[in-house]
């Protein structure tokens, strides 16, 4: 049986958004799934990033992985939403791809668009993650502050 193809959602542009999808991906990993996260997979040429060639070629590679995933895990932070990660998980919903959503910040902080948990197949946590079963997709629904 083939590894799950898994594609990783998830912006990394500060220092909480880069822990939890280094954490994401190393459990990810683990489970022997077939993992795509963007940050591994980015172009790195400084030369390059930036430029319409960079985005352009960006762009599809993100979307092809997507189109290929079996399932999207999206790393989400609440009420502030990476508009690409959105853009992500949107498009996986689109495409009939089960969405996991994976809620990073607990507590009075936390909250959730109505549009993201009701989209995903199931809300969850990061440590919820490690043992997750991507074979049934049981469903949980979100159980907190949303608008």
């Amino acid at each position: 049986m083939a590894a799950l193809k898994v594609y990783l959602a998830s912006p990394f542009f500060n220092d909480f958004e880069l822990a939890c999808v280094k954490r994401a991906e190393k459990i990810l990993l683990a489970r022997g799934f077939d993992l795509f996260s963007p940050r591994l997979h980015e172009v790195r040429d400084k030369a390059v990033v930036g430029q319409a060639e960079w985005s352009r070629a960006t762009f599809l590679s993100d979307r092809d992985a997507i189109d290929s995933a079996d399932v999207v895990v999206m790393l989400y932070h609440g009420a502030y939403s990476d508009s690409g990660t959105a853009w992500e998980a949107g498009y996986a919903c689109a495409k009939g791809k089960p969405v996991v959503v994976v809620h990073t910040v607990k507590g009075a902080e936390s909250s959730s668009n109505l549009m993201v948990h009701e989209s995903g197949c199931t809300n969850i946590s990061l440590e919820e993650l490690s043992d997750y079963d991507f074979q049934a997709l049981p469903h949980t629904p979100y159980r907190g502050n949303m608008f």
